[in-house]
């Protein structure tokens, strides 16, 4: 019986790593095309953002861009004073304007609100470009060029980074290169950039769409109530027939934080089972895969002996090694590779509590606001 699951674990691994999309590879990135010069607005969706917001703002002002950019930060009713800090910068630099943002009505997520009111600004009405960005993302200096050249040059409805997430508490270190990795799993970005795949995503914290592409599905309207807001609007995008392209980040980096592994838990558990559509079927069945892809092996090499045990340490050899570009990525010591079962666990747990909170009545929480927890038709 061992020798059978493990076998089973083995084929399953090679079958990812050979047939689907190449996501282990952790690509592509954007390279340096010609310059065009466009009008771009960059829109901000900020709550309670006081800690970033300084930063952010300023390397969007930087931005080494022949074009015409404009920066809308949208201040969603924040307690901290990110307004006030982001008004102080406005008077320096008039390419940056503040909206405050109005209540939020029902049936929208807060982020969504905020963006639809950026979308209405003179500054994003007269754009061939809308940049949305997250309050705490830092932008190269030549970042915004580098995604307008690729959106120019591909005839790119939506062009998407992952950025490069924060990796430097003990908690950031065990999990978060182990986040992009199940990321690429779930969504292969060479599948993503294909027009002929149905597979479609994105990565919230750089997404720059053609206004024109925009306004073509309708705005935001029918992404009111996501919250995985990036994700539904590349499928959109795709479904309206645009090409999309999605990528890894060399220009872009998130300043947000996670010290401890109950943030990252907790950040998992806010959208995790909104994922898998509120299903317990699915829960079931991602419960099911992830133990076999990855638990089993490891029990199967300190439970075995023999023909049993050996191959499933080659099925956990194989996991290690097809998380390695990821680990380079994140600049991270290769014997992590070893602890993904681990991490892959814990990740698991996290969705668990994602379903236990929406079974509560809890559903998403973000910023002080909780979402109904059911999913809006």
């Amino acid at each position: 019986m061992f020798l059978a699951l493990a076998a089973l674990s083995l084929a399953a691994w090679l079958g990812l790593l050979l047939f689907r999309g190449c996501f282990w590879l952790s690509g592509p990135t954007l390279s340096a095309g010609p310059q065009t010069s466009h009008t771009v607005t960059v829109i901000v969706p900020a709550r309670d953002e006081a800690e970033h917001i300084t930063l952010t703002l300023r390397s969007l002002l930087a931005q080494q861009f022949p074009g015409d950019l404009r920066v809308v930060l949208i201040d969603d009713n924040s307690s901290d004073g990110t307004g006030d800090l982001a008004r102080r910068i406005s008077a320096e630099d008039p390419r940056l304007t503040v909206v405050p943002g109005q209540p939020l009505p029902p049936g929208w997520t807060g982020k969504m609100w905020a963006v639809a009111q950026g979308l209405q600004t003179p500054q994003a009405v007269a754009a061939d470009y809308i940049l949305f960005t997250d309050a705490d993302i830092l932008h190269a200096p030549e970042h915004l060029s580098l995604l307008v050249a690729k959106a120019d040059a591909e005839h790119l409805a939506l062009v998407s980074e992952m950025v490069r997430l924060r990796c430097s508490s003990l908690a950031e270190r065990a999990s978060i290169p182990a986040f992009v990795f199940f990321f690429q799993m779930l969504y292969p970005f060479r599948w993503v950039n294909r027009r002929s795949r149905s597979t479609a995503a994105a990565a919230g914290g750089t997404m720059l769409v053609a206004r024109r592409a925009l306004d073509g599905i309708g705005g935001v309207d029918r992404l009111r109530s996501a919250l995985i807001d990036d994700v539904a609007l590349a499928r959109e995008m795709k479904v309206a027939g645009h090409s999309i392209w999605l990528g890894h980040a060399d220009h872009a980096q998130s300043l947000r934080s996670y010290p401890h592994l109950r943030d990252v838990g907790s950040m998992i558990a806010r959208s995790a089972y909104v994922q898998l559509r509120y299903s317990p079927l699915l829960l079931l069945g991602t419960c099911t895969g992830m133990l076999a892809l990855y638990a089993l092996p490891v029990v199967i090499v300190f439970a075995a002996t023999g023909p049993a045990r050996w191959t499933a340490a080659v099925a956990w050899a194989l996991m290690a090694i097809a998380f390695q570009p990821t680990l380079q990525r994140y600049r991270r010591n290769p014997l992590w590779g070893l602890a993904l079962p681990a991490i892959a666990m814990f990740y698991l747990a996290a969705t668990c509590a994602s379903a236990f909170r929406f079974y509560r009545g809890r559903g998403g929480r973000w910023k002080g606001r909780a979402y109904p927890p059911k999913p809006i038709p």
